[in-house]
């Protein structure tokens, strides 16, 4: 028997065959996959960081079951089932990759709720451990939501959070620091034998000052001035060079 197919143009201004007894499973489901990588492309733009090919796979078992389960006497059209069905199934695959449960979601959601209504109405925020009373397992679930949110750059990072900055690999860093150091060899080769050689056993050798005038052979506090004065002079000609 020939089959028969019927041109619709539908929500996602595409063209697909519409459900007949005549048309084939196969067929009708491929002239429909067009609507399941439309939507995946929709899902992508709004959130980057989804996989095109994982939300189409999870998108065309959507429609499979959209269309071994249309009823066309319900009412609704094939078209508009099948987008239900296709959207849920990609929000379903969306939600198996995030480490936070939906349960968990939603108890820390009711308890904010509660807090913001609280805070709302007497002028003071419930604490945590006032709202797990009323919501079990609300701080385990808080907890849950906050470590497994994402960092943006916007905002500013959790309490207790820090985050050390590698700037080892910037060029403009690489050429500040060597440009400083290049300064500071400069500057320390213009002191005085004496001074340049407390600078050096101090800051490059990791000499005390105590032991650095047990080998100059002089007292403590004399090396202590010498040192006081060195850095002194390399401040003076820092400034200078700076100006």
């Amino acid at each position: 028997m020939e089959s028969k197919a019927v041109a619709d143009r539908g929500l996602f201004g595409i063209t697909f065959v519409n459900v007949d007894d005549t048309v084939s499973r196969e067929e009708l489901i491929r002239s429909m996959l067009v609507m399941v990588r439309r939507a995946a492309l929709r899902l992508k733009r709004m959130v980057p960081s989804l996989e095109l090919d994982d939300l189409i796979g999870d998108g065309s078992i959507g429609l499979i079951r959209a269309v071994d389960s249309f009823d066309p006497e319900r009412g609704p059209t094939l078209e508009h089932y099948a987008r239900r069905l296709i959207l849920g199934a990609m929000l379903n695959g969306v939600r198996r990759m995030d480490p936070v449960s939906e349960r968990a979601r939603r108890l820390a959601r009711a308890g904010d709720r509660h807090r913001y209504d609280v805070a709302a109405g007497l002028g003071s925020v419930p604490s945590a451990s006032e709202t797990e009373s009323l919501y079990p397992g609300y701080s385990v679930a808080l907890r849950a939501v906050r470590h497994s949110t994402p960092l943006s750059l916007d905002m500013k990072l959790p309490d207790g959070e820090m985050l050390s900055c590698d700037w080892s690999s910037d060029p403009a860093r690489i050429f500040e620091t060597r440009a400083e150091r290049t300064d500071l060899c400069s500057a320390i080769d213009a002191l005085t034998p004496r001074h340049r050689s407390i600078v050096m056993q101090h800051y490059f050798a990791g000499q005390s000052l105590r032991s650095i005038g047990r080998r100059l052979h002089i007292s403590p506090q004399r090396v202590s001035q010498l040192h006081r004065r060195a850095i002194e002079l390399l401040a003076r000609q820092s400034h200078a060079a700076a100006a």
